[in-house]
């Protein structure tokens, strides 16, 4: 069987439980990550380096990154999460890429800062920035979403699809002013309705 190590409250090992979830796969949860088990043990440790969740464990075969585990996971079963059209399936590739390189950078001092309220993320300037550059790319996703199919791309839902709503949870749970993005508000409700992808929106994992 399957084995997912890694926290539920972690954003990145819900990504990866909600796509096994669509797809159908079974398999067993193990708990790592701060505060519950720290990962920086040796056990951990060797199969993934950088100490971080989730990791994918099948008959041996260990992959982390939760992009990656969620493209494999997709090719193992045949999920047309991830298209077999070479251009689709390079659009669903692109988001996914662009939630990494883009989105998830801008808003970490603004996380850290109002939803972890970590202590030592008091700079008002760089918190303000934060926001700033996270709203901006909210309205990329917005204006996205507003296009016909309201779906990230190829008019169908796609592990893109788990990537963004993720995201515009972590967007709504944390306390700032938002600017109204309805095709955001939109597609997270559409996405709050799908019964693999409920539990991993709710109010209690951020």
């Amino acid at each position: 069987m399957l084995r997912v190590l890694g926290r539920t409250t972690s954003i990145n090992v819900r990504k990866v439980l909600w796509a096994a979830g669509e797809m159908g796969l079974a398999y067993e949860q193990e708990v790592w990550g701060n505060p519950d088990r720290d990962p920086n043990v040796p056990e951990f440790l060797a199969l993934n380096p950088n100490a971080q969740v989730p990791v994918l464990v099948d008959d041996g075969f260990v992959l982390w990154e939760s992009n990656a585990i969620m493209r494999y996971l997709a090719e193992k079963t045949g999920s047309d999460l991830l298209p077999a059209d070479r251009r689709e399936r390079a659009l669903v590739d692109q988001w996914l890429t662009w939630t990494v390189s883009e989105l998830n950078p801008s808003w970490g001092y603004a996380v850290y800062a109002l939803l972890r309220k970590r202590p030592e993320y008091n700079d008002q300037g760089r918190v303000q920035a934060s926001i700033d550059a996270w709203n901006a790319k909210m309205a990329i996703i917005d204006a996205q979403l507003a296009r016909p199919g309201g779906f990230v791309t190829n008019g169908r839902f796609s592990l893109a699809d788990i990537a963004i709503a993720l995201a515009t949870h972590r967007w709504l749970s944390t306390p700032f002013d938002k600017p109204d993005r309805p095709a955001v508000v939109e597609h997270y409700a559409k996405m709050q309705s799908r019964p693999a992808g409920k539990p991993y929106l709710g109010a209690t994992t951020p």
